[in-house]
């Protein structure tokens, strides 16, 4: 297969000049150049191309020499010889000589693919040079046939020093890192430590970085920190390179730096005939021995690919663009790299209905496609850029940019105010508006803004300079102590997130109020900081306060830590930053509130947070728990109501009845709907409010009492919606279980709703003092029939009767037949006289059976069953109400759909209730007289009416059963858990 590329005309010879560094293959490249009539060199950086752009001009004259980049064009009208940036070789015209530096640039998966069109395209009519790395000889020679090369030899030796601290550093030092938060860093470590440095970024224009280096050059300062910027052929006088770090964001992920990267950085110690030296400081302890064999011997592995786009665009539509460049080479050695900036605003212009309506012919998606490359200096990758490329072509669609469009868009970046990141940030949107100003044909006096644009550039890169030198150069402690002593006005800013930048200097965070001062802010150093964020985030603060004390409700979050939370933009899903804490208050529902420290409030403003704090707490508790909070108000409740109420509120909306039996045998029939309407349900066993159930309720009940009782939060609740949960009863508090809903029973944490209904059910089946379990109660409980055994049997009651293990023994001696005829007929009897047992406990499991029939035909509502005499009073009524509720609660079992018939289950165990004490004394019970024997109490009507309508829901089809009313006299009165209820009404029917 042929390699993808083609030359447009006939081509001389093609020559490569590889080595290592400071070789002179720069240097004898425009030497070759300037011995020819016309040519052309392309440099990987603007920086490079407007060094040399001056080296050549100073040779041959600035008429007859041309600079090309993206952002600045000067170009004489008799010029023949041109410095250029690789993207803006003019590969169109023609040249005697053309040369292309540092070529191994081919394999970077971002740029990769202009160093290799050029490599394949670019041709001088007499002769072609390529200079870079030795490690792109296999690849040159594999694309380029006949192509000739020469190997370069470093003038001076470079040696491996290993680790030194940034103290302890010769001078005339650069020390590399890879991100503007290592350099700013390094920087300032220098500067207090060795009076101040140079800086030289990528991100600097030509004219700040010649005046950083000259700084450095004319020794007014000995070190310079720098990135990785300084690796490309920028000669400077340099004894030792010290690297900082050796991980490196590429701009899609933080990786390794490859060895030929190291010692391209490396080289740019030892110029010339001078020895250099490289190491590592900082966080970086050593290099991998073989990494520094590799540099100081200049053995680097072989590129065995490069990037490649085609070049062969199709301009028929955007979507033939597209497929054009995304087509691939059919050659393994060149290969795709990452999607270019121009490529991806390319498919984000397609997607917009007001460009891609415009690119209906060539012309236009050729014009679409160059604005496309309109770069974006910020490297943000925002839609502004984005916009911005929109509305530039679809401006220019029509006719030239309107010259007040562009006025204004240039002209306010004429600001050189500001700290370093802002200079910086205005100098990358100029540069982008330098890059537009020269496109000829899409303004009508292009060389005028152009000139507009250099200027504005000009200035800002003096005042960057100026900056540069303010920030790096003095200390920063003396910067600050001077700034706060003259009253100066500090430039800060906050990022996104919460580092405090004070004139480009990290100096800590700021949570919310709370102001954290960098680690590195140590002795006196600490004091300056501190003293510079309580004076630079006045404002910030002052506007904080402002939007806290009008925040909406939902911008304060409660976690379960117990910390106040406040999300400064409104609507965001995240739950913001803590500015308070609750602590220990008055009562468990009526906890304290303390700001988290903070030294930038006054006293005024830190009282006025905690106002608004407490009262958004206090509505927070009063919405979760409502059915709670109104217990407190105790207007119209009397007697012993008032005393439930009270006790009930004391409690968290949870008490055991034995401790209010007292008061509930004092209650009459006023009191007990005035506790209905407040929502409290008397149950057999706990006192409680139904209503408190919800997840938020339990979560919120649950921190509260762990508050209240000193405990470590956050605190564990069941999750949300669990009906039960197994714990571990030896190490969990049972009150804490008890104070959120879920008391403990053999093991299991159980929802009080779920439990009582439990509860009713075991005393609506009771017959003789025992009961049968049923399959629903461990439905109910979401646990395994043996867990509810242990509930049960936790609850008092006590298992005398268990089918399973009746089978077990059956199936034992069915094990044991056959062994001999004498065991056979032992055997034989021993089963007759089991059968005999079993038939009798058939009897009673028939009973049990016709009992789990009639209370399956109510399905789950027990208000169809006729209830045992001794079940009188009000728990007869909290049984009642329990079957009620859990129907209100839409936890009824009822089906309205046809039922379908079941798979038979196994048969449960049989339990005896709990004992109780029938001579137990008491307030006797006072309540109204019944009416004649046989008659109805007042307010019967009403409940038999629901009671009703409850057994016709229960029964859809309208069948009729046969009524059958259950009892539960137990042998002596001694042995019926309602004999306290009994003792009482014959009490009070003896007063009356």
């Amino acid at each position: 297969m042929g390699l993808p590329h083609k030359y447009s005309r006939d081509h001389g010879r093609v020559f490569a000049l590889l080595g290592p560094t400071n070789t002179g293959k720069t240097y004898r490249a425009i030497d070759r150049m300037l011995s020819y009539e016309s040519g052309m060199i392309g440099f990987p950086l603007r920086l490079l191309a407007r060094e040399n752009y001056d080296k050549v001009a100073a040779i041959k004259g600035r008429s007859r020499v041309a600079l090309v980049t993206g952002e600045e064009k000067i170009i004489p009208p008799n010029a023949k010889y041109y410095c250029c940036t690789v993207e803006s070789m003019p590969v169109e015209k023609a040249f005697e000589f053309i040369g292309l530096d540092e070529v191994q640039l081919a394999e970077d998966p971002d740029r990769g693919h202009i160093f290799t069109d050029r490599i394949l395209r670019a041709r001088g009519l007499e002769e072609t040079m390529l200079m870079g790395s030795d490690t792109m000889r296999t690849v040159l020679s594999r694309l380029i046939p006949g192509i000739e090369f020469e190997e370069a030899s470093r003038f001076s030796r470079l040696t491996y020093t290993g680790f030194k601290k940034l103290t302890r550093l010769p001078k005339r030092s650069a020390i590399v890192a890879f991100s503007m938060d290592e350099v700013y860093n390094t920087a300032e470590l220098i500067r207090r430590q060795r009076g101040g440095t140079a800086v030289v970024l990528g991100a600097l224009s030509p004219r700040t970085r010649n005046a950083q280096v000259e700084m450095y050059q004319s020794g007014e300062v000995d070190f310079m920190v720098a990135t990785d910027a300084i690796g490309m052929g920028l000669n400077m006088d340099i004894h030792h390179v010290a690297l900082a770090a050796t991980r490196k964001f590429d701009g899609h992920r933080l990786r390794g730096l490859r060895n030929i990267e190291v010692g391209q950085i490396a080289g740019r110690a030892g110029r010339y005939m001078k020895d250099g030296t490289f190491g590592v400081t900082g966080r970086v302890h050593d290099l991998d021995p073989d990494v520094v064999k590799a540099i100081e011997n200049h053995d680097f592995n072989s590129v065995r690919e490069i990037c490649w786009r085609n070049a062969d665009l199709e301009f028929n539509s955007p979507k033939l663009l597209l497929k054009s460049l995304e087509q691939t080479s059919g050659d393994k050695m060149l290969v795709r790299g990452r999607p270019s900036d121009d490529y991806l605003a390319l498919k984000a212009m397609m997607r917009r209905d007001d460009v891609i309506v415009r690119a209906d012919n060539p012309e236009m998606v050729r014009l679409l496609w160059e604005v496309c490359q309109v770069p974006d200096f910020r490297q943000t990758l925002s839609d502004a850029h984005q916009d911005l490329i929109a509305e530039i072509y679809t401006r220019v669609s029509d006719g030239p940019l309107p010259e007040d469009w562009v006025a204004a868009r240039i002209r306010r970046l004429d600001d050189r105010t500001g700290d370093v990141d802002a200079l910086m940030a205005r100098i990358a949107h100029i540069r982008t508006w330098t890059f537009i100003s020269h496109k000829y044909h899409w303004l009508e006096r292009a060389e005028y803004w152009q000139g507009q644009a250099r200027a504005i550039e000009d200035g800002l890169s003096d005042a960057l300079h100026q900056a540069l030198i303010k920030r790096f150069v003095d200390s920063r402690t003396s910067m600050l102590m001077k700034s706060l002593e003259e009253g100066q006005e500090l430039m800060a800013g906050i990022r996104a997130n919460g580092e405090v930048i004070v004139e480009s200097h990290l100096i800590g965070h700021l949570h919310a109020f709370r102001f954290i001062p960098d680690k590195d802010a140590v002795g006196a150093d600490y004091k300056v900081v501190m003293a510079t964020a309580r004076k630079a985030l006045t404002k910030e603060v002052k506007r904080r306060l402002a939007m806290i004390l009008n925040a909406k409700p939902e911008q304060i979050t409660l976690d379960e830590s117990g910390k106040l939370l406040w999300q400064q933009k409104v609507g965001s899903p995240l739950p913001g930053e803590p500015v308070a804490a609750l602590k220990k208050g008055d009562s468990a529902l009526k906890p304290g509130v303390e700001l988290i420290d903070s030294d930038l409030l006054d006293g005024s403003d830190k009282e006025a947070v905690l106002t608004f704090l407490k009262e958004w707490l206090d509505q927070h508790i009063k919405t979760v728990l409502e059915p709670l909070v109104n217990l407190e108000n105790q207007d119209g409740i009397e007697g012993a109501a008032r005393g439930i109420t009270y006790q009930v509120y004391e409690a968290m909306g949870i008490i055991p009845r034995e401790k209010l039996e007292d008061l509930i045998a004092d209650l009459t029939a006023e009191d007990r709907a005035v506790l209905r309407a407040r929502r409290i349900k008397l149950g057999p066993i706990l006192v409680f409010l139904p209503a408190l159930n919800k997840p938020a309720a339990v979560r919120l009940r649950g921190l509260l009492w762990a508050l209240w009782h000193e405990k470590t939060l956050p605190v564990e609740v069941p999750k949300d919606g669990i009906v039960s949960t197994k714990v571990d009863e030896k190490s969990i508090d049972r009150n804490f279980y008890q104070s959120i809903g879920y008391p403990v029973y053999g093991g299991r944490a159980i929802r009080i709703d779920m439990l009582d209904r439990v509860i009713s059910a075991v005393y609506d089946a009771a017959d003789q003092g025992k009961f049968q379990a049923q399959h629903k109660m461990a439905e109910w409980l979401g646990c395994p029939i043996d867990d509810l055994y242990a509930v049960l049997t936790a609850m008092g009651h006590k298992k005398i009767y268990d089918p399973a293990d009746e089978q077990k023994a059956d199936d034992q001696i069915s094990v044991n037949e056959g062994h001999n005829e004498d065991q056979s007929a032992e055997a034989s009897d021993s089963s007759a006289t089991g059968g005999k047992d079993a038939a009798d406990q058939g009897e009673n499991a028939k009973g049990a059976d016709a009992k789990g029939a009639d209370a399956a035909n109510a399905t789950g509502d027990v208000s169809g069953v006729a209830l045992a005499p001794e079940l009188t009073g009000d728990i007869k009524e909290a049984i009642t109400e329990g079957a009620d509720a859990h129907t209100e609660q839409g936890v009824t079992t009822t089906d309205a759909a046809p039922k379908v018939e079941a798979q038979k289950k196994p048969e449960l165990a049989t339990f005896r209730l709990k004992k109780g004490k029938a001579n137990a004394q008491s307030k006797p019970f006072h309540k109204k007289p019944f009416a004649a024997k046989g008659g109805k109490k007042q307010g019967d009507d009403k409940k038999d009416r629901s009671k009703g309508k409850r057994e016709r829901r229960g029964n859809p089809k309208g069948k009729s059963y046969k009524q059958s009313n259950m009892s539960a006299e137990a042998k002596t009165k001694d042995d019926s858990p309602f004999a306290v209820l009994e003792q009482l009404k014959k009490n009070a029917d003896g007063k009356g």
